[in-house]
């Protein structure tokens, strides 16, 4: 028998009243004062089916504690200069908000290499990006609109992507699974730029493996996207990969430093690596920061999930095929 949505939404809230103690804490730092919005996602990522709902959370709750993510933003990466070389490599950023207030999450697809770190270090960068979004820039957010801010846009600039991006698939599965399993539909729309003959293929094979849900969030623009995008934010908010045809990612493009939201010269980069430094100088009491990656545990990507990675190996390397002929 089937209920309402806002009666699933009362049942998960009655079980979450009567979670662990040790998962309060983790469970506090997932909603951030937004409760009610935080079940909603995890209702929504489970077809609003309350025990799979609710089996969800407390396993995103225990993945959390496990891992210690709760600590991540007191945990650096150092020195500097490897965490340059991680965001040269790793190509994220926020470029601004979207004239509802929804941050707007840039990356670079097809220019992304992770290539000069351990996989390692750039899924703790992932997660610490995660965090900061939900614990800094959500709330921010949230406040300046008057009204709970809990998703945002993400626009995925496919320029020069390459066959060669096969051997990136099991790190971006990791990634991909985290995000899935314990911060699921935190994304309002996916709009993806900047298309290869490599991108159009290779979606026409994946895409009826996705859900409807998903695919409905997915919008596969013209160039560079500029004039669609410009429908829902400024200018100012465009990534640098947007503002004019053929413009590419590019890691050092529009003067390099702040107009490119990938650098870690961006003030976006530099507030979110002074803010995880500061953080360790007041949880460690003016211990010395500690070098070394965090590890965490890789989730198993669920049987959608290992379908779809499977698919996409397999498309890339038949790709890789007709080129060699």
């Amino acid at each position: 028998m089937s209920i309402t949505n806002e009666e699933a939404i009362k049942q998960l809230r009655a079980l979450m009243e009567d979670v662990d103690d040790s998962l309060r804490e983790p469970y506090r730092n997932i909603h951030q004062g937004c409760p009610t919005e935080t079940l909603i996602r995890f209702l929504k990522a489970r077809d609003w089916n309350v025990q799979k709902a609710h089996k969800m959370l407390l396993e995103c709750l225990e993945w959390r504690t496990q891992n210690e993510i709760d600590k991540i933003l007191t945990k650096p990466i150092v020195p500097v200069d490897l965490y340059r070389a991680i965001r040269d490599t790793q190509l994220v950023g926020v470029s601004g908000y979207s004239k509802e207030g929804l941050p707007v999450i840039a990356i670079g697809v097809g220019l992304s290499t992770y290539d000069k770190a351990s996989v390692h270090y750039y899924v703790q960068s992932h997660i610490q990006m995660n965090e900061y979004r939900d614990r800094v820039i959500l709330p921010s957010a949230s406040k300046k609109q008057g009204r709970p801010i809990c998703t945002c846009l993400k626009i995925l600039d496919m320029s020069g992507l390459k066959l060669s991006a096969l051997s990136q698939i099991k790190l971006m599965t990791a990634i991909t699974t985290i995000d899935d399993l314990n911060y699921p539909e935190k994304t309002e729309t996916y709009y993806v730029v900047n298309v290869p003959y490599i991108f159009s293929a290779c979606w026409k094979t994946i895409k009826p493996l996705l859900q409807e849900r998903t695919k409905k969030k997915i919008q596969v623009l013209k160039g560079c996207g500029k004039d669609e995008l410009l429908k829902i934010m400024d200018y100012e908010s465009l990534p640098h990969f947007c503002r004019r045809e053929g413009s590419g990612s590019g890691r050092h493009i529009s003067n390099g430093t702040s107009d490119n939201c990938f650098s870690l010269d961006n003030s976006f980069h530099q507030d979110l690596y002074d803010y995880v430094k500061q953080q360790a100088l007041v949880k460690g009491t003016n211990a010395p920061i500690r070098h070394g990656s965090v590890h965490v545990k890789f989730p198993e990507p669920d049987s959608e999930g290992n379908k779809i990675f499977d698919t996409l190996e397999t498309e890339f390397q038949k790709l890789g095929n007709d080129h060699k002929i």
